[in-house]
């Protein structure tokens, strides 16, 4: 990324939004950098040269480099948001915060991975992901795996508990549903929220169930656009299609809906003929996706799924050598 193409905004005060390229559908993650005191880094892209070139040229045109950076603070664990996490630790000595619900599970993962893989896969076998994805699956994970340099040691942060940033004090907020332990940080005086990928303009954030997950990511996930309906900011710094999006509370009235609209879906399409989830997928999301997005499809198809089980609206009974959902 050269200069001219740096994409490069200034949010708030000292508190910068840079676009960073990552080889997925949505093209760019945001990188937030607040150049006041402690310099601070939001999230940190992929593992790759790309992604430490812009980020190494949105530091330089802020006139900082990587030993200047202080504190890194992680909104979830996913690969494009955590990537580069250890590599800024090694090269500036930071500290590297996430919510302390999402070191646990999803920051741990990428330590244990290769011992977490085996229940990985058996999870989505026995949701019916057919035997000849399953190599394919491991060779997707793999690949991602290698993009990731997790940190070497990781600093809790608590719901509720406040932290400085761009000269003033933020609340850290839990908003679980995209991942277990998703950090949002609130500006109440300004009325901006810094919401990672909690809400997107242009598509929904994906609400997967997977085997490390908590029992009911749709259940989270219902709550947490219930407390941004709530909230109500008058703009908030996005993951992804962003960097800033206006229209937060009927966002996530659209989304609730969306998800509500699934829910009848899979719920009738059980009802017609009982199948496990990876059919029911191939039914929610008939186009045709790669192992990845197949994989994603899923997990969200069984996070819909599961929650209806949980609510006693469809039953579950293992079948040969999967879960099958019926009405």
């Amino acid at each position: 990324m050269t200069a001219p193409d740096l994409a490069l905004t200034r949010v708030h005060g000292t508190l910068h939004a840079l676009q960073v390229p990552i080889p997925y559908p949505m093209k760019t993650v945001t990188v937030l950098i607040d150049t006041g005191g402690p310099v601070t880094l939001i999230d940190t892209a992929l593992d790759t040269p790309e992604a430490r070139g812009a980020i190494e040229d949105g530091l330089a045109a802020l006139g900082l480099h990587w030993p200047d950076v202080e504190r890194v603070i992680i909104t979830h664990h996913h690969p494009d948001h955590y990537g580069l996490a250890g590599v800024v630790e090694e090269r500036s000595g930071a500290a590297v915060q996430m919510l302390d619900v999402e070191i646990g599970r999803g920051e741990r993962y990428w330590h244990l991975w290769e011992e977490w893989l085996p229940g990985h896969t058996k999870h989505m076998q026995d949701h019916g992901l057919p035997r000849e994805l399953v190599e394919t699956l491991g060779q997707e994970s793999r690949r991602t795996r290698a993009r990731v340099h997790p940190a070497s040691r990781v600093e809790p942060l608590r719901e509720g508990q406040m932290v400085p940033l761009a000269g003033s004090e933020w609340e850290v907020l839990w908003l679980p549903g995209h991942a277990d332990g998703h950090l949002g940080l609130w500006n109440e005086a300004e009325s901006l929220l810094i919401a990672g990928d909690a809400i997107l303009p242009r598509i929904s954030p994906n609400v997967g169930l997977y085997a490390y997950t908590r029992p009911d990511p749709l259940g989270d996930y219902l709550q947490t656009l219930g407390k941004l309906e709530a909230l109500n900011p008058a703009r908030a710094v996005v993951g992804h299609h962003g960097p800033v999006m206006e229209g937060v509370q009927a966002r996530a009235r659209q989304l609730r809906d969306h998800h509500h609209e699934r829910l009848d879906f899979i719920r009738a399409e059980a009802a017609r003929q009982p199948r496990h989830a990876y059919d029911l997928s191939l039914a929610m999301f008939p186009r045709d996706l790669n192992t990845a997005g197949r994989r994603f499809a899923l997990a969200e198809t069984l996070a819909h799924a599961e929650h209806l089980h949980l609510l006693g609206q469809l039953a579950r009974t293992w079948q040969g050598e999967a879960w099958v959902y019926h009405g």
